[in-house]
Formats: C-alpha cells, structure tokens, sequence
C-alpha cells in the first residue's frame, strides 16, 4: 500500500461519522439478509447455492459454446451483438453509433461494467452527455464519485451530504427530507428520460437459449432507459451468460436475499431485441455490448477462473471485517471488499497493488455467503503466494526470508532460543517501534511482554512444590 493509500485508510479509520454510515448501512443489509435465507422462509437455499455454482461453473467451461448460441439468438430477435475487448473499443462502438444517428443525450441505468471502463468519462471527452439514473448512482455523478458499494453506491453518504450536493449542483434549496430529495431528483431526470436519444443498461445475466438481457432494480430506472429512448444498449461482461430461460430461478431466488434480503427485486426485466409490430414502447434498434476487459485471462486457470462466477450480490463486502472498516473508496478499483481483493490483482496483475490480497483476515465469512459459493478465501491464499513470488522474482522479500530462516534455526535450537529471549526480553517491547513491524504495529495494539517468562514461571513453579 503507497503512503497516499495509508493515509487515506487512516483518515476513514478516524472518521467516526463515516464509519457509522459504513458499519450501519452493512449491518442493515446483513441483518435483512440472515432473515430472507431462514429455513424457513426458503428451505432449499443451500441447494440452490450449490446448483448456482455448478451452473456457473458449466457456463464458464463452455464459454465459447454459450457465446455463439445467445449471439444467435439475439440477432434472430433483430438484435446485434458487438464484441469489445476493451474499454476503448466499448467507447469507440458508442461514440460512432452516436455520431451516425445524431445522438447527444444518453441515460443510464446501474452498471458495474460501465463504472468499470469509465464509460460516463470517455463519452464526456466527446461532448456527449450521460447521466445516471440510478438515484444512488446519480448522487455520486454530481459528486464526482465512483460508487462506494456494489449494491448500495452511495451508502457512505448521508442525507445533509445529499442536500449539500444538490443545492450546489441542480440550484435547489437545501433540502434534507429524504422523500422530497427524491422528488428532486425525479424531476430532474424524468426530463433526461424524455429528451434521452440512447438508453444504456447493464446485464445481471444473459440467457444463452433465448438471447434475452435480464435486468433486475428496485427504482424502475432501467426499463425506462431501456424503452424510452430510440435505441438500447445493454453493456455486459461475458461472464453474465447463464445457459437457459429455466436456469434463471436458480439465481434470482439467491440475488435480492443476498444483496438486500429481498425475495425478489421490485422490477425483473427480460430484454430481447428492439420494439416489434404492436408493441406501443420499446426502442427501434437493440445492442447487446459483450465485453472482455480482462476476462479471458482468468479462463486460462482452472482454480481461479471461479472468480468470474460472482452476481455482484455484494454480500461479501457487507460480511467483510476489513470492508466496514476500511470502506469502498480505498480499494484501488471500482470492485471493493472481498471480491475486489480477488478479481483486481487478476485484471490487473498482482504487482499493480499488491497489498490487496493481504487485505483480508481469512476470517472465511465471505465464502460462507456467497450464493454461488466462490471459495474467496482460497483464492486469497493463492493470490497472496503469487505476490511473494513475484516481489521475490524481482529481489525483493531478502530481509523478510532471512528473518523468517534465523527464527527457524532458532525454534530447532532450544536452548539457544531460551537464552535469547532472557537476553532479549526486556527490550521485546521496543520492537513494534522500529523498523517494518512499526508500520504493523501503528493499526494494532501490541500487548506487552510478560514480565515473566513462561519457562522461568514453570521452572518457579516446580520448585515452590
């Protein structure tokens, strides 16, 4: 972790605002969770983890099969299907789509995908204007913020934060009555809806056999980004594919419990192609954006190719001792918390930050939610061996090594060892202050010394016999 990093930690660390926002929107949707998955409210929920895994695991070893089948399909729906490798070519498909149809306004619906290219950013380098839709997602646009949670974008901020932000960007009064915030806003975007040319959505999963998008909200957002404007383009990893319309179940009876302890989200929309003869809304032309970013990369190890399996539930992050603390803005990329910790290094290679995969206490609460069952912990543990690998490829770790080899001889050398820690004890309790073990010791209190060893204890206590 670079200087900035620690000290961006420590300030949310001694903010005992922030934290309170943190560990109290978590707990909320921990608590709403551990409530939906009950056995008696859904009785076969371990199976269903269980059939959610095998499914995507299916999925993910025949990727190239599944491809083939939903790009089929889409286009026998009069669909298209465009295939990007990377966020630049994702940018470049928008830009000359619009350029071609005249386009100046897009709205948006929440997407993870499009957070994760700086989808909003490129298209405003080209004067194209695109706003967010999502109410959480939108606060944090005129913030100036990327999203802080999978699920809940703007859960570190609170209502005055809110009022703040809209008197300063929409000219409004100062309102802190949450009802009327969203009234604010609603007012403001129904005018965007309006007058939007392209309408953008994400994809919670896409079904091979039908060719059809599955968005799923609770604000009804994404359906009128998907129908209101002239045309739709959903952006979606490759990894979203699930193979058949009746495998959909599975996974929607798992993702609102664990995202937010809902049954079911309030609007589950399926998206197959643009509007047909009779229909009174939809848009005239559909595309289906599949983007790689990265992805492929992970298909090439078996063991960790199950990375790709995640819904972005976010139930790993609310689980997440180190997440409630640290919070989702001093994660270096826009996927935070346990599955941040594991996908990021892969994107973007373990040396780029390579603190990540320590970043966890292996406290294995993530693996214990995940609805489709990623052994997160694992992968940590795999991740983490990487990183020293790689950091000793480039000579470095030597002191480390060394250290860890004098303790060795010394733990196989007792008696060595003993008059070591009677020579040495007294000066124990200097060690956390200097050195690597200082930058340890400044998050944790160290406890102190006893002031008798254990074997000059015992040895005391045999002779008081």
């Amino acid at each position: 972790m670079t200087g900035a990093q620690s000290e961006t930690v420590k300030q949310t660390l001694g903010d005992p605002r922030l934290q309170l926002a943190i560990y109290s929107a978590t707990n909320r949707l921990m608590t709403h969770r551990a409530g939906a998955v009950q056995q008696d409210r859904l009785p076969d929920y371990q199976e269903l983890r269980t059939h959610a895994n095998l499914l995507k695991k299916h999925t993910i070893d025949h990727l190239d099969y599944y491809l083939e089948q939903f790009e089929k399909n889409v286009v026998a729906h009069g669909g298209k299907v465009v295939y990007c490798s990377d966020s630049q070519e994702v940018a470049d498909f928008v830009l000359s789509l619009a350029k071609e149809r005249g386009a100046r306004l897009i709205v948006k619906s929440k997407s993870m995908t499009t957070e994760e290219i700086h989808f909003n950013e490129r298209l405003e380098k080209h004067q194209l204007e695109a706003v967010e839709t999502d109410l959480g997602e939108y606060i944090l646009q005129l913030a100036e913020q990327r999203p802080y949670h999978i699920v809940a974008p703007a859960l570190h901020l609170t209502r005055y934060d809110v009022a703040e932000i809209f008197s300063k960007k929409l000219g409004v009064e100062k309102e802190v009555v949450i009802e009327k915030q969203t009234m604010i806003a609603r007012a403001t975007l129904r005018e965007k809806f309006l007058a939007a040319d392209i309408g953008v959505t994400g994809a919670n999963f896409l079904m091979a056999d039908s060719g059809a998008v599955v968005v799923v909200e609770n604000e009804g957002n994404a359906r009128l980004s998907s129908s209101a404007p002239k045309i739709h383009i959903a952006v979606a990893g490759i990894e979203k594919l699930i193979p058949r319309a009746q495998d959909l179940g599975v996974f929607l009876n798992l993702l609102g419990r664990s995202a937010t302890g809902q049954p079911l989200t309030v609007y589950t929309s399926f998206l197959s192609g643009p509007r047909r003869g009779g229909e009174v809304d939809g848009p005239d032309e559909f595309y289906v954006v599949l983007l790689d970013n990265g992805r492929t990369k992970l298909l090439a190890d078996p063991e960790k190719r199950q990375s790709l399996y995640c819904i972005r539930c976010g139930a790993c992050l609310n689980h997440c001792p180190v997440y409630r603390k640290i919070g989702g803005h001093n994660y270096p990329w826009i996927y935070s918390g346990p599955i941040g910790a594991i996908i990021t290094p892969q994107f973007h290679g373990v040396l780029k930050d390579p603190w990540l995969p320590f970043a966890s206490s292996l406290c294995g609460a993530c693996a214990e939610v995940c609805p489709v069952k990623i052994e997160i912990p694992k992968l940590l543990l795999t991740l983490r061996q990487e990183v020293t690998a790689a950091k000793q490829r480039q000579g470095a770790g030597g002191m480390e090594r060394m250290a860890f080899r004098i303790w060795a001889w010394l733990m196989t050398h007792p008696r060595i060892y003993l008059m070591v820690g009677k020579i040495g004890g007294p000066f124990v309790g200097l060690l956390p202050k200097v050195g690597p073990l200082g930058k340890w010791a400044s998050q944790r209190e160290v406890p102190k010394p006893a002031k008798t060893s254990f074997h000059a204890w015992w040895k005391q206590r045999e002779a008081s016999k």
